[in-house]
């Protein structure tokens, strides 16, 4: 537990509502929860609403060492369909289906199609949305005996920010509504199979939630853009982040192959096609370099990603590395020589930063990025001097971009990194500006 620094009655309170909270894991649970850790250095105490028996995507335990002392904590019950989907589609009772309609082990089949269009249509905004009710009436109680602030609300899930949208329609509170990703601009809401009522219903709530939030916060610049493109006002850019705590520790064990690793969700919807056919083309070429290459990936890998490589002929060239505690993802981040930073391949893909790029930075290792060129992450990478980006299909620059740190791995074993002041992207940075629009609202 952290031990807060500011005396308790200089600062003012504000409500965080997020579905995610330790004991989560990933990488989804770590903006609220690095909010909360730095707010009460910029004179602002955080209340957390959470849920108590949520189905997370993973778990880490590691994350409550980021909770302060003494934090206010509120939860109330649930209640999540993923139990009855893994029932219809044959899955395990401990099969991680939160991502489904992202990365999957097995071939979608007619029951996940089924499963899909259910979620679509019953479960607006998303499979939290029983979640809502309760919430704004279990709040709203709760606010008349211990009055906050501010309110300040994390999607997706989306369902968070309908619950603070209707407090703030109840209580009055001044309220910020985040974005860390998108809502109906997102990738995945092209996978929804919607009615046209379901579609309305879904921009519906989105513009009301545009209409009553006193400020609007998103992940990136073009992603402010798209947001106002659709109506939204007073849209702010708040980045991910990183936290210099959780690396200060951090000792690199630097591979002894020449590793390019990848963290986090790897879906069909970021297939590195280009990528697999460089490496097998210099695999083919450079025997030292086929003895030497390792892909590795940590965390949830899609199948159709993973037979991609088989078709390919470089599955001995694979380190597949299935979701771990984040502190080890981490190392296994510190100890490769080359990073692998894979953009959606959907309409919103210039303004996605994926929260490891962050990471990336903090461990100080280059980047290969694929995407579009002039993109969010594109800009930043280049901006640090902290790598390069390619288009997913330009295969003959991802080789010669290989082939380039292979050629430096070979002479040093190691691939130096010197970059550019990345303060600014500390999570640190980021809360005082979260404080400093909470004191403009709160004025």
């Amino acid at each position: 537990m952290l031990k807060k620094n500011v005396p308790e009655k200089k600062r003012k309170k504000v409500l965080i509502i997020s579905y995610y909270w330790p004991p989560c894991g990933g990488i989804g649970v770590l903006r609220c929860l690095k909010l909360a850790k730095y707010l009460s250095e910029f004179g602002w105490e955080p209340v957390v609403y959470t849920a108590e028996n949520a189905h997370y995507p993973s778990y880490d335990e590691g994350n409550f060492k980021d909770i302060p002392e003494g934090m206010t904590i509120l939860k109330q019950p649930i209640f999540e369909p993923y139990t009855f989907y893994k029932k219809f589609t044959g899955q395990p009772k401990n099969a991680n289906v939160n991502h489904a309609l992202v990365a999957t082990d097995q071939k979608r089949g007619l029951r996940h199609t089924i499963s899909v269009w259910i979620r679509s249509n019953i479960f607006i905004p998303d499979a939290r949305a029983f979640w809502i009710r309760p919430s704004v009436k279990f709040l709203v109680n709760y606010l008349k005996n211990n009055p906050v602030d501010a309110i300040f609300s994390d999607g997706p899930p989306h369902t968070n920010n309908v619950i603070a949208c209707r407090v703030k329609q109840k209580t009055g509170i001044p309220w910020i509504a985040d974005f860390q990703d998108p809502w109906t601009q997102v990738d995945l809401y092209e996978r929804l199979i919607l009615t046209d009522w379901a579609d309305r219903k879904y921009h519906d709530l989105e513009q009301e939630t545009f209409q009553n939030a006193d400020r609007i916060t998103i992940a990136s610049p073009s992603w402010k853009t798209d947001l106002e493109n659709i109506g939204a006002k007073n849209v702010s850019v708040f980045y991910y982040g990183y936290d210099k705590a959780d690396f200060q520790d951090l000792i690199p064990q630097y591979d002894k192959k020449f590793t390019l690793t990848h963290t986090g969700l790897l879906g069909a919807d970021r297939m590195p096609t280009g990528l697999f056919e460089a490496v097998s083309e210099l695999a083919q070429e450079n025997k030292a370099f086929r003895d030497a290459f390792r892909f590795r990936t940590v965390g949830k890998t899609d199948n159709e990603v993973l037979q991609k490589a088989k078709d390919l002929g470089i599955w001995d060239l694979l380190e597949v590395i299935s979701q771990v505690p984040r502190e080890q993802a981490l190392q296994y981040t510190a100890n490769s020589q080359m990073l692998l930073l894979l953009l959606n391949l959907a309409g919103n893909t210039m303004g996605r930063i994926p929260g490891k790029l962050y990471e990336y930075f903090a461990v100080k290792r280059p980047i290969l990025c694929l995407g579009p060129t002039g993109s969010d992450s594109d800009r930043m990478i280049s901006e640090v001097k902290a790598g390069f980006s390619a288009n997913y299909h330009e295969k003959d620059k991802i080789k010669k971009l290989l082939f380039h740190y292979f050629q430096i791995w070979q002479e040093r074993k190691v691939i130096p990194l010197e970059t550019a002041n990345f303060e600014k992207y500390t999570n640190y940075a980021q809360t005082q500006k979260i404080a400093q629009l909470l004191d403009q609202i709160t004025r």
